[in-house]
């Protein structure tokens, strides 16, 4: 059963930083493009930052673009998403997913993305 598990997810204050994790248990992991999505409350869940598969591309969402890194480590099946200079609109649930392959060429589609997290949330005070 595959799953994706993210943790880091915690209240902090305006200006701080935050790493999430997402730890799957895909087989093959180094073969799918991994991507943070997040959804605030009252709207729609987005994206954030996407990591292609063969290790060559990232994206990211203009709203978080340097301030958010996204990396992945395939010897431990996890992916990340350092988070600085948070801002009370980054309060969200974030959620990982996972897609086969995918090329990454600029907002990934949420309806393409094969696996799913759960989220965790972050909130971030002012």
């Amino acid at each position: 059963q595959v799953q994706l598990v993210e943790s880091g997810g915690r209240l902090v204050q305006a200006g701080g930083s935050l790493r999430l994790s997402c730890k799957a248990s895909l087989r093959a992991f180094s073969s799918y493009t991994l991507a943070w999505f997040r959804q605030a409350p009252g709207k729609e869940r987005e994206f954030v930052a996407a990591f292609s598969w063969s290790g060559r591309s990232t994206y990211y969402a203009d709203s978080v673009k340097g301030r958010f890194t996204i990396s992945r480590d395939n010897a431990k099946n996890t992916v990340y998403l350092q988070m600085n200079s948070l801002k009370p609109e980054d309060t969200a649930v974030y959620y990982c997913a996972a897609d086969w392959t995918a090329q990454v060429m600029g907002v990934m589609p949420q309806d393409g993305m094969d696996y799913w997290g759960e989220g965790t949330l972050v909130t971030v005070s002012s």
